[in-house]
């Protein structure tokens, strides 16, 4: 099967159009080997005003890299232990990305990047064959469903009722 990877034009589009575009598109990664997974599931963060979103609190160390314009990576540690592997998306210093939830074979955020290899090493890089992670479009469309993002009651009751959380059906 002939798939095309995807520019990082494609990712200043806003996160809430990214989001739910990357389901049923390949997460490639490369290391010594090129492995290629479908995406399953994504949530969406969106800007300073997503409590729910790291950038809520504003231009960080740790966050100055959502404020780079989309298709760059953003990674962070959670529990001590475990990588979270997002995309930035939009434009420069609208602060927005897509969490990578879940992928054939492997659900839960924490669960994928350990089998896959990903850590703070592609934090602030861009997606490319040069990093050795990328996005691939699969040429399908896949049915998916709208949820409640996971464990962000922190952000009070308008943010975390945003069906923001996308999974193939």
């Amino acid at each position: 099967m002939n798939t095309k990877v995807l520019s990082a034009d494609y990712f200043l589009q806003d996160v809430l159009e990214i989001a739910p575009s990357l389901i049923g598109k390949y997460l490639v990664v490369e290391n010594k080997q090129k492995s290629k997974y479908l995406i399953t599931e994504t949530e969406a963060y969106r800007g300073e005003e997503d409590l729910a979103c790291h950038a809520s609190k504003g231009r960080t160390p740790r966050t100055e890299v959502m404020y780079k314009e989309g298709g760059h990576i953003y990674i962070y540690l959670i529990y001590g232990m475990y990588w979270m592997l997002n995309i930035v998306t939009g434009e420069r210093d609208n602060p927005q990305a897509v969490l990578i939830r879940g992928i054939e074979g492997f659900n839960g955020p924490g669960k994928l990047t350990k089998a896959l290899g990903i850590d703070k090493t592609f934090n602030a890089k861009l997606l490319s064959k040069k990093t050795g992670l990328w996005i691939e479009d699969s040429g399908k469309v896949y049915n998916f469903d709208s949820s409640k993002r996971k464990g962000i009651d922190y952000a009070g009751d308008t943010w975390k009722n945003k069906l923001w959380r996308y999974t193939i059906q």
